[in-house]
């Protein structure tokens, strides 16, 4: 098999939380150019339906559910939903993910809780419930986690320790799970972005005026497009990575190199 058909994803059935915009549905537009049949969670249904009408407007099978990646009922729903609809899941992608920026004097337990509920018990709870699955299914599959540069560094001006914190436990849950289910032919792996320019950081008028910041001092002078993550989306999703599993891949335009 050559390399450009070990990219292919056809006949996989790939789960996407958060997939509904940002990142997440960027990466979801990727799986489902290289052949993966999609299932889009969100706890924003109507805006999941509005992707999944786009995504079948090019040809791409995809599915649609509401699903709170905090509520352990909900994440099991979202997988049966997948191998109701495809027969099975090979692929699953654990984007959900909020970030609030207060200051760790100011910011209350009941948002700490909520910070960390999305970001690392969601991934924990998604990634658990896709690896059951696979284990059932007995082929293998692909897990891949969102965590963030804010996993290696502090951001600065902006205060966030709870997503920094909850960023870091994601690689190290990404690292445990892959060592666990080696065996299983389960590959467990994380992506970090750095500034990215999607829909809602342009649109907040918080962070809006970060930019200029962040830029001046990442090297590559800018911040990323979300499309920029689509190629090793699908190099993690698919068979060209099948020795990869337990790593953490940092695209920050070399930010936390400095």
């Amino acid at each position: 098999m050559g390399i450009l058909e070990k990219m292919r994803l056809d006949g996989k059935a790939a789960l996407i939380t958060g997939g509904a915009r940002g990142i997440g549905k960027s990466l979801a537009t990727a799986l489902g150019e290289a052949g993966a049949d999609l299932v889009i969670a969100d706890l924003d249904l109507e805006e999941a339906e509005k992707t999944v009408s786009s995504l079948k407007e090019d040809g791409v099978r995809a599915i649609a559910v509401r699903a709170d990646v905090t509520v352990s009922d909900d994440v099991i729903t979202m997988v049966e939903a997948a191998v109701r609809e495809f027969g099975e899941l090979n692929v699953a992608f654990c984007n959900a993910g909020i970030v609030i920026n207060k200051k760790a004097e100011e910011i209350s337990l009941e948002e700490w809780r909520r910070v960390i509920d999305i970001n690392l018990t969601g991934v924990f709870l998604t990634a658990t419930a896709a690896g059951r699955q696979m284990i059932k299914q007995g082929k293998g599959g692909s897990i891949i986690n969102t965590a963030s540069m804010s996993a290696h560094i502090v951001n600065f001006p902006q205060p966030q320790c709870s997503y920094n914190a909850s960023k870091a436990g994601v690689i190290q849950l990404t690292k445990s799970l892959a060592v666990e289910w080696a065996d299983k032919n389960i590959r467990v792996n994380c992506i970090s972005p750095g500034y990215m320019g999607t829909e809602l950081l342009l649109a907040s008028e918080t962070l809006k005026p970060l930019i200029a910041a962040w830029e001046s001092v990442t090297p590559m002078r800018r911040i990323g497009r979300p499309e920029e993550l689509q190629a090793l989306a699908v190099y993690l999703a698919g068979d060209a990575s099948s020795f990869t599993t337990g790593s953490d891949f940092i695209v920050d335009g070399a930010f936390t190199c400095v």
